[in-house]
């Protein structure tokens, strides 16, 4: 299993938010570039990046930053984040990122997701899908933020974008995420069993080493963790000792 360091990036900074919140942030540096090159010394090899301004505001905040560490570095970075036209997956791909991450686009338009798969390759779009856990225990889609539940299902819907290519998921707890309450184990082994086509990007509530232990377990083929090693709850010794045994 592959594990993918998340930066997150605010007004320039690194920073990580609870629960997707911009008033619950906390401030882990003013310079991107050195925590991914960090990130690469431990081992890493691929970077997930979020552009938290555009995610909010529909516009890229973070060229230069974003450019820079793919220039250099030896990160393979995936970038989500206010990706939300063939025009900017196309400047994002030729740029240097590795894949694009499309959130709400997703779920509001995915004919045009579809589209871009087809254009660009199903290795080069990965959707993120955000999901609520609803009281009879299903997976409910989120999109914008967050703040917007839909009614279909995160199976519904991967039903159907499994028929026009799909290939990379990352799918996220949002109750989860940032919250250092455990990765939605559950949720991400019924994933697994239900597609073991599509390569799933396990995230949200990495705590320790445990908990990517038992993400590869089940047979998640990535697993996303920020908070976890920003804090350094997973030590350098420990992250070299699990991905020489991946």
């Amino acid at each position: 299993m592959k594990v993918i360091p998340a930066i997150d990036l605010k007004d320039g900074r690194c920073v990580r938010l609870y629960q997707g919140e911009f008033d619950r942030e906390t401030h882990y540096s003013d310079d991107p570039l050195a925590v991914a090159t960090r990130f690469e010394a431990m081992g890493f090899r691929s970077l997930h990046v979020v552009d938290l301004d555009g995610a909010r505001s529909g516009t890229q905040h973070h060229q230069d930053v974003v450019r820079s560490i793919a220039g250099n570095t030896g990160l393979e970075v995936q970038l989500g984040g206010g990706i939300r036209s063939r025009d900017t997956v196309t400047a994002w791909l030729g740029a240097g990122v590795v894949r694009c991450v499309i959130g709400s686009v997703a779920i509001t338009d995915p004919g045009s997701v579809t589209a871009w798969i087809e254009s660009f390759g199903a290795d080069r779009i990965v959707l993120a899908l955000d999901v609520r856990i609803d009281a009879d225990g299903t997976p409910r889609l989120t999109s914008h933020g967050w703040t917007r539940t839909s009614a279909t299902s995160l199976w519904e819907y991967v039903d159907d974008m499994r028929e026009r290519g799909l290939c990379h998921v990352l799918c996220t707890d949002v109750g989860r995420d940032g919250a250092m309450a455990g990765p939605n184990v559950d949720l991400y082994s019924a994933f697994c069993q239900r597609y073991p086509d599509i390569r799933l990007q396990a995230s949200g509530g990495v705590r320790h080493i445990g908990d990517l232990e038992t993400l590869r377990a089940i047979g998640a083929d990535s697993a996303i963790t920020g908070k976890a090693l920003l804090d350094g709850k997973i030590t350098q010794e420990e992250i070299v000792a699990f991905l020489r045994n991946a």
